[in-house]
């Protein structure tokens, strides 16, 4: 093609080699740019055909990080990937990695976190931890298992 969809299509690539991208985010930087949709699907598809950029397993990768490092729940992971408009099968995939035991075990661990920061009578307490466990996405199901 062109000189300026060659060196488009190298950034992306190394930016996309530098860490997990989404489609949405790498159309979004393509989007800035002066190609136009052909030569934008064509980066795309040169990603994908490299190995560059993989919706599952950006999804695999951001469910572990937000789980792991933010503490976030199933529903809010599975909410902020459908705002990323990662596609949904990857998602549901990627969200049946989370090992049930260590996921109830973080929600127990960031309650017991949250509960010496509280003050109050235990109904109030038990309140707060819900809401605070529900704002993080984790499911009612597995909040009130965890408070016991």
């Amino acid at each position: 093609m062109n000189a300026e969809y060659e060196k488009i299509k190298a950034k992306a690539a190394a930016w996309c080699a530098a860490a997990e991208r989404c489609m949405a985010d790498v159309r979004a930087k393509l989007d800035a740019t002066t190609l136009d949709e052909d030569q934008k699907q064509a980066v795309i598809d040169y990603l994908q055909a490299g190995g560059y950029l993989d919706e599952a397993r950006y999804a695999r990768a951001f469910v572990h990080d937000k789980f792991r490092f933010a503490g976030w729940g199933r529903i809010k992971i599975r909410y902020a990937l459908r705002m990323k408009r990662v596609d949904e099968n990857a998602v549901s995939e990627a969200l049946g990695t989370l090992d049930e035991e260590e996921y109830l075990e973080r929600v127990k661990t960031l309650l017991a976190a949250k509960k010496r920061s509280l003050s109050g009578d235990a109904r109030a307490i038990r309140a707060k931890l819900l809401r605070f466990a529900a704002s993080r996405g984790f499911e009612t199901e597995v909040i009130y298992q965890a408070l016991g």
